[in-house]
């Protein structure tokens, strides 16, 4: 049996655009959404999809995402994927022409997530320990996970593609592979290595098996840890602390904040964090507000 045009453009994307299995994922799942909407199955023949896909239907799908509650930034990816999938259709010959390609999507809501200050990120962190230090290999994980996470500023994309040839134990760096297949080298620190030589030693053993190959993490049954078990286990962990409820990402924006906060350089937090732009980065200056009117209080002859 053939691949289904979904499939053969999921290929596509992970060995011709050589995206990341987090975006193909999820540009995969977009299709799927529309598929549904407009009633065609996964499996339907090259010829269903020339004759429902329209920019009429694709704009209609789109509006009922966004009177659902979808954010800015779920129809921005929305429409980025379709754009992507239709183009590559009429390259491949699947449509005569492309329905999608003057749509414009929304730009992605800029928004930050609210940083952890420092004492709610050292509550945090200091209560997986403790519950690592007398519990069980999933403890163990995710104080790891935490730590890692934290003192690095890693998307959870990152954490979950980590094997364990990735650390340098000797050195305290961690080579992380980011968007777009770059990579990068980011240090960590000593509380960071505790924790993780506790989940190799200990942790890890417990759960490795024939599934595991070289990952670092590891789920319950032994295979790769899944993003989502990663953002539970944060939304879990950050509820038992007691500080405000945060996923991975928020956890990122934390260390870049705090990087700031410290005095690091906008371009270290750049390359630490692996971001293309420094645009990027400079969205987290926003947040220091009352450091630089310190500073402007001590330095300016006329504050």
């Amino acid at each position: 049996m053939s691949e289904s045009v979904g499939d053969q453009w999921g290929e596509y994307l992970r060995v011709g655009r050589r995206m990341s299995e987090h975006t193909v994922d999820a540009y995969l799942g977009d299709l799927r959404a529309l598929l549904d909407y407009l009633g065609i199955g996964w499996d339907a023949p090259a010829g269903e999809f020339a004759h429902a896909l329209t920019q009429r239907r694709i704009r209609s799908w789109l509006a009922d995402t966004l009177v659902h509650g979808g954010a800015r930034s779920t129809i921005a990816r929305h429409t980025a994927a379709v754009r992507n999938f239709t183009a590559w259709a009429v390259r491949e010959e699947i449509l005569p022409s492309d329905p999608a390609a003057a749509l414009s999507g929304p730009r992605a809501d800029q928004r930050l997530p609210t940083p952890l200050d420092e004492s709610d990120a050292r509550t945090l962190i200091n209560l997986a320990k403790s519950e690592a230090l007398t519990g069980g290999p999933s403890q163990m994980r995710a104080w790891a996970i935490l730590e890692l996470t934290y003192a690095c500023g890693l998307r959870v994309s990152e954490v979950c593609a980590l094997d364990v040839s990735s650390l340098n134990r000797e050195a305290l760096t961690v080579r992380v592979l980011g968007k777009g297949n770059k990579e990068r080298v980011v240090p960590y620190g000593p509380p960071a290595e505790d924790a993780l030589d506790h989940w190799l030693v200990r942790g890890r053993p417990q759960l490795a098996g024939e599934t595991s190959g070289s990952a670092l993490f590891l789920g319950d049954r032994g295979g790769r840890i899944d993003p989502r078990v990663v953002r539970s286990m944060v939304h879990r962990m950050a509820a038992k602390a007691g500080v405000h409820d945060i996923a991975p990402h928020g956890l990122r924006h934390s260390t870049a904040t705090h990087l700031l906060q410290g005095g690091a350089d906008l371009r270290a937090v750049q390359e630490m964090l692996g971001h293309a732009s420094l645009v990027t980065t400079q969205r987290y200056t926003h947040v220091d507000t009352a450091r630089l009117s310190a500073i402007y209080q001590r330095a300016h002859p006329r504050a």
